[in-house]
């Protein structure tokens, strides 16, 4: 086929229908278009042409998938989870390269004793490696986001291997390349290359930031949105050219231009800019993947593909359930983590193209290494789908750790009848359970962020690790004797699956959903949902009116709480307990509420409140909670016991500052 034209058509209707078919199956549209490339491709139906200028099209795919990776990046994430990202996610590329290159020498060593080459260097190997390393961030967050385990235990350490994957494709990219130079200018050709990108960075990190954002601020003053996405569109391609003339990769300079931009102001404009162009290009990427997938090589090498799968998927499965057990976790997290990781990602395809390129791989074998990492994307949605049942057959203390997990809820729950469950404990959530509070009605909260629900607990709340999308935990927190559900974050798929589990075990119990607008009502209304509630403030006030009314507190006292709560400002809503997803610039200029228990040895235990000089850190005390388990308004001449648990409101640095002040010791 060689209009242009026609083939351009046919990308289109072939990414089409490979989405469509994905959304029906509900799987991730990646894999739709990695099928649909092997469809259409050279080696298949013979629809399009092997040639170089799609190939090379595909690499812009490549260049703003490093872009957004760049632009995402977060050095305070990061920094918080260090231990996750360099402890876990480093120790697993590292090994998993290491065993590539143990691999080899012992299937080198097994071929010479038969009498046959395998023509793999140690080279070949840390290329292999590198690319099998990569784990599908496309695919694997996409899952947990649907699933609400983006803040589960196994989720955050999952999240902590892919943040290091990405910053390890930085010097893979420069590695591998150098790799592929002869072996007595191998050294030199390393040592040139790690130069480069050092000299290369130095210049664009040092003195490109103020560059950045001097030339994107010349451009925003000219008010006109064709020419800021035009400059986004210079500036990325523009380094990425730059990267590439010197000796580096397209992908390594695109990344760079998403980290110059990230620290900038003008990161979210950009974000929401470059998102068509991201996706687009991405999906065309995947096609071009899909297309030099051979099927008739890989039915020809069956044997060899299927080995390729599976022992690299297993011995990362066993190695990441391993580092997680090194790192700390539970075994059934631990095996989580390592279902989660085991197959091959994106990133992988870009580095075994390049390792491709520099000669490091026979010919024969890229097409059942390909083949093998398609299949083992192809897998990972069913892996995670049916992950539970996986890991129950293999961890037989999962089962005991979950039943203990409901046990905790059911015990919190076990004596309360006529209560409020509240879904989500953010700003929402727990400015409607102080209301119900204040009128005397009982409620229990079901969090999946550890840290809210830690902080929470601690200060008397009636909150409790758990996912109300589950049927099981929303019957431990007593959903049949319960007055009303209400779902207090915005995220309609979760909330559908609450309203179908309310449906399945209580369906006479109103459920109340908090929305971002109504652009879902018809259907959340025909799930079953009593109420749909708007966004924000007012959002969050008509949410807890229609929660009042609906356990018994007559309309006229409900209008006069929600009219007070107008009157003071909205303040109740201005404090709340930090979440792990709480953490942008934006966030830190609010206030917010944190509890602190003091130890025994503080030097503030056996003073009064009016001593302690909070006012003068900016900080106020909202509740005392002591150790007795009693809840108290704090008071100037109340003494302070070890074990007390104050709970503060303020800006984080100056909660920081009186926590500081507060755990000095005697």
């Amino acid at each position: 086929m060689s209009n242009s034209l026609e083939l351009v058509l046919l990308y289109l209707v072939a990414a089409v229908a490979g989405v469509v078919i994905c959304r029906f199956a509900r799987l991730p549209p990646m894999l739709g278009y990695l099928l649909v490339g092997a469809a259409i491709g050279p080696h298949a139906l013979r629809l399009t042409g092997d040639s170089p200028g799609v190939s090379y099209l595909a690499e812009f795919g490549v260049v703003f998938l490093m872009f957004v990776i760049g632009l995402e990046f977060n050095l305070p994430k990061l920094k918080s989870m260090r231990r996750l990202v360099f402890g876990l996610g480093m120790s697993q590329v590292v090994l998993t390269i290491a065993g590539a290159v143990i691999g080899n020498a012992l299937l080198g060593w097994a071929f010479t004793a038969s009498g046959r080459v395998l023509g793999l260097g140690w080279q070949s190997a840390v290329a292999l490696g590198g690319a099998l390393a990569m784990s599908s961030t496309a695919i694997v967050v996409k899952m947990m986001a649907d699933r609400l385990e983006l803040e589960s235990e196994h989720g955050r350490r999952v999240m902590g291997v892919l943040l290091f994957q990405d910053l390890a494709v930085v010097p893979l990219l420069v590695l591998i390349p150098a790799l592929g130079a002869e072996p007595d200018a191998l050294l030199s050709a390393l040592g040139i290359a790690a130069l480069k990108a050092t000299l290369l960075l130095t210049v664009l990190l040092v003195g490109g930031q103020r560059v950045m954002r001097w030339w994107l601020t010349l451009v925003a003053k000219r008010r006109s949105e064709e020419l800021f996405i035009l400059n986004l569109l210079l500036v990325t391609l523009g380094l990425a050219y730059l990267t590439e003339h010197a000796g580096l990769s397209l992908a390594l300079g695109a990344f760079v231009a998403g980290i110059l931009i990230a620290e900038t102001e003008y990161k979210h404009q950009v974000e929401t800019d470059i998102r068509p162009f991201h996706d687009v290009l991405l999906g065309l990427f995947f096609i071009t993947v899909g297309m030099k997938l051979d099927p008739h090589a890989v039915a020809d090498h069956a044997l060899l593909v299927l080995a390729l799968t599976f022992a690299p998927v297993l011995f990362k499965f066993v190695l990441v359930t391993a580092l997680a057990r090194a790192f700390g976790a539970q075994q059934g997290v631990a095996l989580r983590t390592g279902l989660y990781l085991a197959q091959a990602g994106e990133f992988g395809f870009v580095l075994l193209a390049l390792a491709s390129q520099g000669g490091l791989l026979p010919l024969e074998l890229q097409g059942s290494v390909l083949a093998s990492m398609v299949l083992s994307m192809v897998a990972t949605p069913f892996l995670i789908e049916h992950s539970n049942r996986i890991v129950m057959r293999l961890s037989a203390t999962d089962w005991l750790l979950q039943s203990v997990a409901m046990t905790t809820i059911a015990k919190r729950a076990i004596n309360t009848e006529g209560h409020v469950i509240i879904a989500g404990f953010g700003r929402s959530g727990q400015n409607l359970a102080r209301l119900l509070e204040r009128e005397g009605i009982a409620y229990i909260a079901l969090d999946l962020d550890p840290d809210r629900v830690r902080q929470a607990a601690a200060a008397g709340q009636s909150v409790v690790f758990g996912d109300a999308a589950r049927l099981q935990s929303l019957v431990a927190a007593g959903v049949t004797r319960a007055k009303a559900v209400v779902v207090s974050y915005h995220d309609t798929p979760s909330a559908l699956k609450i309203l179908h589990v309310v449906q399945e075990a209580a369906p006479g119990v109103p459920v109340i959903v908090r929305t971002i607008d109504d652009t879902d009502l018809e259907r959340l209304q025909a799930a079953g949902a009593t109420e749909v509630v708007p966004e924000a403030i007012e959002g969050s006030l008509m949410l807890a009116s229609h929660a009042l009314a609906l356990v018994g507190v007559p309309m006229r006292r409900v209008l006069r709480l929600v009219q007070e709560q107008r009157d003071a400002r909205y303040g109740l809503l201005r404090g709340y307990f930090h979440g792990a997803d709480d953490d942008t610039v934006d966030e830190l200029q609010h206030a917010r509420l944190a509890s602190l228990t003091l130890p025994v040895d503080a030097a503030c235990v056996g003073k009064t409140l009016g001593t302690c000089g909070l006012e003068r850190h900016g900080v106020s005390l909202v509740s005392v909670r002591r150790a007795s388990g009693a809840v108290t308004a704090p008071a100037a001449s109340l003494v302070l016991a070890g074990g007390d648990t104050l709970v503060l409101s303020g800006l984080p640095e100056a909660i920081a500052k009186a926590e500081a002040a507060l755990l000095a010791t005697s």
